[in-house]
């Protein structure tokens, strides 16, 4: 019996084979973890050719056209979360290599969001150190009660970050390209205008999908127009928010602060602005459950369903096609493009 070559990339805090019951694997497969990160293509293309079956952590590494192409015995790709546009499903499907995701539990991302605010309104982080360092009191911490929360993707997640808020006696206001005001008003917020969301609200929180429609969707204009009081709260994607806009109004003090735990490069670069502004809680957040879910769909497709990965890389699209609906159906996990998957993450 063939035995598959497995990697499992970025696990930055080699937890991966702890996270999961991978035994159910050990006949079928050899697992390699890699805990480090390469940014450059040549350099993942290396590392990947010998592997049949190759495991990402969401968009830590990206996988694109021109690397899946000059990956010959490349057969199945499953990533973590629900959708990954990191990786060009259409050049997978060219190469007969099905695609398939875990699903995506929403409650540490609501949790973790709650923290960044409330770590970012209390300065946690500062006065933690200045206790450790000998020191006393440095800041006056912001209250939440009758502040304006305002949400930017009325979605799974944020609708839930939403009705924390109003335990904390936040007014909510809400926005997004498609929000309804039945919509807005079932989470207990009030549906604005763009403007009127970044003008009110002194914490604005994002929750949305990663696309060409939202990429850079908050900008200079919109960090202009926030109270110089606001704090801005990214636990979504990174390159939603302008990168370099932001910096420029944290470096300006335009705006209190901004508490994120997602960048437009991951890992973070040693030098990176982030890393040195007083006005920016930084911060990666990890759910275990991706790993668990990746084991466990492994499981399911290597020794349940049986892939016949040498087939399926030499048959023509059709069968890649209906090989990966086969796969997200035995292995209950959602196609990144449903609609069910887009609002779960939105």
């Amino acid at each position: 019996m063939k035995k598959y070559k497995i990697a499992v990339l970025d696990d930055y805090q080699n937890v991966a084979l702890q996270s999961a019951d991978w035994s159910v694997l050990r006949d079928r497969a050899d697992i390699t973890v890699f805990q480090d990160h390469l940014a450059d293509p040549d350099a993942v293309i290396e590392r990947l050719l010998p592997f049949d079956v190759v495991c990402v952590m969401r968009e830590r590494t990206p996988l694109p056209r021109n690397v899946i192409e000059r990956l010959p015995n490349l057969k199945l790709i499953a990533s973590t979360g629900s959708g990954n546009a990191s990786i060009d499903l259409a050049a997978a499907a060219d190469h007969g290599i099905p695609v398939v995701h875990t699903g995506y539990k929403a409650d540490p991302t609501i949790e973790f969001t709650w923290a960044l605010i409330l770590a970012s309104a209390r300065h946690i982080v500062t006065e933690s150190d200045s206790v450790r360092s000998g020191g006393w009191q440095q800041t006056v911490g912001t209250d939440l009660c009758g502040k304006t929360l305002g949400v930017l993707g009325l979605g799974n997640v944020g609708s839930q970050v939403a009705r924390i808020g109003s335990a904390f006696g936040m007014n909510l206001i809400a926005w997004s390209q498609n929000l309804t005001p039945e919509a807005a008003k079932a989470a207990g917020a009030i549906l604005v205008s763009k403007d009127q969301l970044f003008e009110r609200a002194d914490f604005l929180t994002i929750h949305l999908v990663l696309s060409s429609r939202t990429r850079s969707l908050v900008g200079t204009a919109e960090l202009e127009r926030m109270k110089p009081t606001a704090r801005l709260i990214n636990a979504s994607r990174g390159p939603i928010v302008d990168e370099q806009a932001l910096i420029s109004a944290l470096r300006n003090k335009q705006i209190a602060g901004a508490a994120i735990d997602v960048f437009d490069i991951e890992p973070l670069p040693p030098s990176h602005p982030f890393r040195t502004l007083d006005n920016v809680l930084g911060q990666r957040a990890r759910n275990p459950a991706y790993r668990l879910r990746v084991a466990w769909s492994l499981q399911n497709l290597l020794r349940g369903y049986r892939l016949e990965y040498s087939q399926v890389a030499r048959r023509p699209l059709e069968l890649a096609k209906n090989r990966e609906k086969q796969c997200l159906t035995n292995s209950k996990v959602r196609s990144p493009s449903s609609p069910a998957a887009q609002k779960e993450l939105a």
